[in-house]
């Protein structure tokens, strides 16, 4: 089993994920699925709607992919692009890499910052790499950390797919974060890979957000420091 593997099994054995996620599914049975539909529509709509160039340029925080062997798959590579067609006119005050890795493999923001330093020259004062994380939650919760090191004002901008903006957003907003959101690509491409992740990301939000509303109802204060 790969070490992201055993992350994922870790999470779905943990008592409180496991708690959601049948809260969540009593949910979605007993609303004949109406509660999931929201969260597909409102994944969709983020998706399509979302913005290629940042409103503001105080900080620029860029989501890894997994990438196992260091191979770079279509969605990294976008997002990869991104940041240098950005580069020359909307070049941030400070540059935020997010991923960790297996032990022993280079991590997420290490393979982004190699692809990047071939194409754009980066200031290493303004570069922060976020090393340790595996998922959305801990790329935003190390980068917080990190944030919270350096000057920081006004709104971030997080910088992703299109079909993981919206759980982007969610996060954000759950730990406190003022941001924005920046597209990888143009605009979304519609296609049955593109459809399968935009509804396992309305399956991620329908977890988070009922569960945080579940834990709120029952005041579960561990339940809340998860996600946090």
């Amino acid at each position: 089993m790969t070490s992201r593997a055993r992350h994922r099994a870790a999470l779905m054995s943990d008592p409180d994920v496991l708690h959601v996620v049948i809260v969540t599914m009593l949910a979605c049975v007993l609303s004949a699925g109406l509660v999931y539909l929201g969260y597909f529509l409102h994944v969709v709509q983020v998706a399509r709607r979302s913005r290629c160039q940042p409103r503001y340029r105080n900080a620029l925080l860029v989501f890894g992919k997994h990438a196992p062997g260091g191979h770079i798959d279509p969605d990294f590579a976008a997002r990869i692009q991104r940041v240098i067609e950005l580069w020359p006119k909307h070049r941030p005050e400070r540059l935020f890499l997010l991923g960790g890795g297996a032990a022993g493999d280079l991590t997420e923001a290490d393979i982004a910052h190699a692809a990047l330093v071939q194409k754009i020259r980066i200031d290493p004062q303004i570069l922060h790499l976020e090393r340790r994380s595996r998922d959305t939650l801990q790329n935003l919760r190390n980068a917080r950390s990190l944030l919270a090191d350096t000057p920081h004002r006004g709104p971030v901008t997080l910088l992703s797919s299109r079909y993981h903006l919206a759980r982007c957003a969610r996060f954000a907003r759950q730990l406190g974060m003022d941001a924005e959101l920046c597209a990888a690509e143009a605009h979304l491409q519609w296609n049955l890979l593109t459809l399968w992740r935009l509804l396992g990301e309305a399956g991620y939000l329908c977890l988070l957000d009922l569960g945080c509303r579940w834990a709120r109802l029952i005041g579960s204060a561990r339940m809340l420091a998860r996600l946090s």
